[in-house]
């Protein structure tokens, strides 16, 4: 059986779609809401079993990925975020970069010779690595619109993997995995569906409308950070916000903090554009953190620590 186990956003779904294009398979899917990262405890292997894992922290779950191995199944592992020590296996197949310009989904593309190239280039986008995605889209003689439209469809399909659950987001990114493989381009997905595609839109329109109208809670030359109020369109936006607010202030970090049913914070971390790195490491110094160098972010953050992580957030970039 072929298990596929992905990120729900806009990296860990193009790079299974790039893919499953180029060698379909019926297989069990398993992902979920972008933070969700411990994917691997649903997978149930055994021998002659094929797992591919996509866009998700080994660190996270080297004990799961021992016990599949273990099982006997054969695992192909590929990934951007920090791995800590990667086992030796003769059944593991790993293809892991932690450079802070690459992702998930342009390490696939490499690993097909660029068959499906625009579908890594919307993810690059989605993930704000927008000089990656020129890069890989250069060989595709595509105009300055073309460009436009996937980097808004990359930024939507990202902004849909972000909730404290699945009924936070507009669809579950297991389904728009399925809707998205149908085409071999995007440009073919956004013609030919767009009862899917004006959905997305329209609610990623709708929050970031929303968003801007907040106002700091701390703010500095070097960092800022936001509070965002509880609600669902607060958790769907939080991840592309801190995106657009890098954007804006390329040498500033970013944290934008929404509300969690555990009654504290769920945290996205955003180092300054001009200076991609410590993201992973200022949230692994907390319980539930994690991410990569760039964008990394923080599941639970009780809020008698906010005064804590406001000031290990300063420190980091001071």
């Amino acid at each position: 059986m072929q298990i596929d186990v992905f990120n729900g956003d806009a990296d860990g779904i193009c790079a299974l779609v790039q893919l499953r294009l180029a060698q379909p398979a019926k297989s069990k899917l398993i992902s979920g809401i972008k933070r969700e990262i411990k994917l691997l405890s649903q997978v149930q292997a055994s021998q002659d079993d094929y797992v591919t894992v996509l866009d998700i922290s080994l660190a996270q779950n080297r004990l799961e990925l021992d016990r599949i191995l273990n099982a006997g199944a054969e695992v192909f592992y590929v990934d951007h975020h920090q791995p800590g020590e990667i086992p030796v296996h003769p059944a593991l197949k790993t293809l892991i970069n932690t450079d802070a310009n690459i992702c998930t989904s342009l390490l696939i593309n490499q690993h097909l010779n660029g068959k499906f190239a625009a579908w890594a280039v919307t993810a690059a986008f989605g993930d704000n690595m927008d000089d990656s995605a020129l890069q890989a889209a250069s060989v595709l003689g595509l105009n300055e619109n073309q460009l436009a439209c996937l980097k808004q469809l990359g930024i939507c399909i990202n902004y849909n993997g972000y909730g404290a659950n699945i009924s936070d987001l507009y669809f579950a990114p297991d389904a728009l995995y399925r809707e998205l493989v149908n085409y071999r381009s995007p440009f073919d997905f956004m013609t030919d569906n767009l009862q899917t595609y004006q959905k997305l839109l329209a609610g990623y329109a709708d929050d970031m409308r929303q968003a801007l109208q907040m106002s700091a809670e701390y703010k500095s030359e070097k960092i800022a950070v936001y509070i965002l109020p509880d609600a669902a369109w607060s958790r769907r936006i939080s991840g592309v916000f801190g995106n657009e607010l890098a954007n804006q202030y390329p040498h500033r970090a970013h944290a934008i903090l929404s509300y969690n049913t555990q009654g504290g914070y769920l945290i996205s971390v955003r180092a300054p554009l001009s200076n991609k790195t410590g993201a992973d490491e200022l949230c692994s110094s907390f319980a539930t953190g994690g991410g990569r160098k760039g964008a990394a972010g923080i599941n639970h953050l009780p809020k008698q620590q906010l005064s804590d992580f406001i000031q290990r957030f300063a420190e980091k970039y001071r």
